[in-house]
Protein backbone atom coordinates (compact mmCIF):
# COMPACT_ATOMS: atom_id res chain seq x y z
CA UNK A 1 0.00 0.00 0.00
CA UNK A 2 1.12 3.48 -0.66
CA UNK A 3 1.71 6.04 2.08
CA UNK A 4 0.32 9.54 1.77
CA UNK A 5 3.76 11.14 1.31
CA UNK A 6 4.95 8.71 -1.39
CA UNK A 7 4.76 9.60 -5.01
CA UNK A 8 4.62 7.08 -7.73
CA UNK A 9 4.62 7.76 -11.36
CA UNK A 10 1.44 6.45 -12.88
CA UNK A 11 0.27 6.76 -16.40
CA UNK A 12 -2.34 9.45 -17.00
CA UNK A 13 -5.07 6.96 -17.90
CA UNK A 14 -4.93 5.21 -14.47
CA UNK A 15 -4.94 8.41 -12.42
CA UNK A 16 -8.73 9.02 -11.93
CA UNK A 17 -9.45 5.43 -11.01
CA UNK A 18 -6.51 5.31 -8.65
CA UNK A 19 -7.69 8.46 -6.79
CA UNK A 20 -11.08 6.92 -6.12
CA UNK A 21 -9.55 3.79 -4.68
CA UNK A 22 -7.29 5.90 -2.46
CA UNK A 23 -10.29 7.89 -1.12
CA UNK A 24 -12.23 4.76 -0.25
CA UNK A 25 -9.22 3.32 1.50
CA UNK A 26 -8.69 6.49 3.54
CA UNK A 27 -12.36 6.55 4.68
CA UNK A 28 -12.27 2.93 5.79
CA UNK A 29 -9.05 3.64 7.69
CA UNK A 30 -10.69 6.57 9.50
CA UNK A 31 -13.71 4.45 10.49
CA UNK A 32 -11.41 1.76 11.84
CA UNK A 33 -9.50 4.38 13.85
CA UNK A 34 -12.77 5.65 15.38
CA UNK A 35 -13.82 2.15 16.44
CA UNK A 36 -10.53 1.73 18.35
CA UNK A 37 -11.16 4.85 20.50
CA UNK A 38 -12.03 3.73 24.01
CA UNK A 39 -15.28 4.56 25.84
CA UNK A 40 -13.57 6.81 28.36
CA UNK A 41 -12.27 9.06 25.61
CA UNK A 42 -15.74 9.24 24.03
CA UNK A 43 -17.21 10.08 27.45
CA UNK A 44 -14.64 12.87 27.99
CA UNK A 45 -15.21 14.27 24.52
CA UNK A 46 -18.98 14.20 25.09
CA UNK A 47 -18.66 15.95 28.45
CA UNK A 48 -16.33 18.52 26.91
CA UNK A 49 -18.74 19.17 24.07
CA UNK A 50 -21.66 19.48 26.49
CA UNK A 51 -19.65 21.70 28.84
CA UNK A 52 -18.75 23.92 25.90
CA UNK A 53 -22.29 24.38 24.53
CA UNK A 54 -24.49 23.86 27.64
CA UNK A 55 -23.99 27.35 29.21
CA UNK A 56 -24.92 29.05 25.95
CA UNK A 57 -27.92 26.76 25.54
CA UNK A 58 -29.02 27.42 29.12
CA UNK A 59 -28.63 31.16 28.59
CA UNK A 60 -30.67 30.87 25.40
CA UNK A 61 -33.30 28.85 27.25
CA UNK A 62 -33.52 31.48 29.98
CA UNK A 63 -33.69 34.27 27.41
CA UNK A 64 -36.51 32.43 25.62
CA UNK A 65 -38.35 31.98 28.93
CA UNK A 66 -37.99 35.69 29.67
CA UNK A 67 -39.19 36.54 26.18
CA UNK A 68 -42.16 34.22 26.63
CA UNK A 69 -42.98 35.86 29.99
CA UNK A 70 -42.67 39.31 28.46
CA UNK A 71 -44.87 38.23 25.57
CA UNK A 72 -47.53 36.99 28.02
CA UNK A 73 -47.33 40.30 29.89
CA UNK A 74 -47.61 42.22 26.63
CA UNK A 75 -50.61 40.15 25.57
CA UNK A 76 -52.31 40.84 28.92
CA UNK A 77 -51.55 44.54 28.62
CA UNK A 78 -52.82 44.56 25.04
CA UNK A 79 -56.01 42.85 26.15
CA UNK A 80 -56.49 45.46 28.89
CA UNK A 81 -55.94 48.26 26.37
CA UNK A 82 -58.47 46.68 24.02
CA UNK A 83 -60.93 46.54 26.92
CA UNK A 84 -60.25 50.22 27.63
CA UNK A 85 -60.91 51.11 23.99
CA UNK A 86 -64.14 49.14 24.08
CA UNK A 87 -65.13 50.99 27.26
CA UNK A 88 -64.26 54.31 25.60
CA UNK A 89 -66.37 53.38 22.60
CA UNK A 90 -69.24 52.42 24.86
CA UNK A 91 -68.77 55.72 26.73
CA UNK A 92 -68.87 57.56 23.41
CA UNK A 93 -72.05 55.65 22.58
CA UNK A 94 -73.39 56.53 26.02
CA UNK A 95 -72.46 60.19 25.53
CA UNK A 96 -74.20 60.19 22.15
CA UNK A 97 -77.23 58.59 23.79
CA UNK A 98 -77.29 61.26 26.53
CA UNK A 99 -76.87 64.02 23.95
CA UNK A 100 -79.75 62.58 21.98
CA UNK A 101 -81.81 62.33 25.18
CA UNK A 102 -81.09 66.02 25.91
CA UNK A 103 -82.21 66.96 22.41
CA UNK A 104 -85.45 65.02 22.79
CA UNK A 105 -86.00 66.43 26.28
CA UNK A 106 -85.60 69.95 24.89
CA UNK A 107 -88.06 69.12 22.12
CA UNK A 108 -90.53 67.79 24.69
CA UNK A 109 -90.16 70.93 26.81
CA UNK A 110 -90.78 73.08 23.72
CA UNK A 111 -93.82 71.03 22.76
CA UNK A 112 -95.13 71.37 26.32
CA UNK A 113 -94.67 75.15 26.17
CA UNK A 114 -96.45 75.29 22.84
CA UNK A 115 -99.29 73.18 24.23
CA UNK A 116 -99.61 75.52 27.24
CA UNK A 117 -99.65 78.54 24.91
CA UNK A 118 -102.29 76.87 22.72
CA UNK A 119 -104.30 75.96 25.85
CA UNK A 120 -104.16 79.57 27.06
CA UNK A 121 -105.22 80.83 23.63
CA UNK A 122 -108.13 78.39 23.42
CA UNK A 123 -109.24 79.36 26.95
CA UNK A 124 -109.17 83.05 25.97
CA UNK A 125 -111.01 82.28 22.73
CA UNK A 126 -113.67 80.31 24.64
CA UNK A 127 -114.14 83.20 27.08
CA UNK A 128 -114.36 85.65 24.21
CA UNK A 129 -116.79 83.41 22.36
CA UNK A 130 -118.91 83.13 25.52
CA UNK A 131 -118.86 86.91 25.98
CA UNK A 132 -119.78 87.42 22.33
CA UNK A 133 -122.59 84.89 22.66
CA UNK A 134 -123.86 86.59 25.82
CA UNK A 135 -123.61 89.99 24.14
CA UNK A 136 -125.54 88.74 21.09
CA UNK A 137 -128.16 87.20 23.33
CA UNK A 138 -128.38 90.46 25.25
CA UNK A 139 -128.65 92.40 21.99
CA UNK A 140 -131.25 89.98 20.70
CA UNK A 141 -133.18 90.30 23.98
CA UNK A 142 -132.94 94.07 23.85
CA UNK A 143 -134.07 94.01 20.23
CA UNK A 144 -137.00 91.80 21.16
CA UNK A 145 -137.88 94.08 24.04
CA UNK A 146 -137.57 97.10 21.76
CA UNK A 147 -139.85 95.48 19.24
CA UNK A 148 -142.39 94.62 21.92
CA UNK A 149 -142.29 98.18 23.16
CA UNK A 150 -142.85 99.46 19.63
CA UNK A 151 -145.69 97.02 19.14
CA UNK A 152 -147.17 98.07 22.43
CA UNK A 153 -146.80 101.69 21.53
CA UNK A 154 -148.36 101.10 18.16
CA UNK A 155 -151.25 99.40 19.88
CA UNK A 156 -151.62 102.32 22.16
CA UNK A 157 -151.48 104.73 19.27
CA UNK A 158 -154.13 102.95 17.36
CA UNK A 159 -157.34 104.83 17.91
CA UNK A 160 -159.73 103.17 20.16
CA UNK A 161 -163.29 103.93 19.78
CA UNK A 162 -164.53 105.83 22.71
CA UNK A 163 -167.00 104.23 24.90
CA UNK A 164 -170.34 105.71 24.70
CA UNK A 165 -171.89 106.26 27.82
Amino acid sequence: MMEPGDTESTPQSESPHREEVDMVTEESTRLEDISFINDQTIEKLTHGLIAHYLPDLQDSKQALQELTQNQVILLDTLEQEITKFKDCNSLLDLNALFTEAKIYHTKLVNIRKEMMIIHDKTTKLKKRALKLQQQRQKEALEKEQQREKELERERQLIAKPAKRT
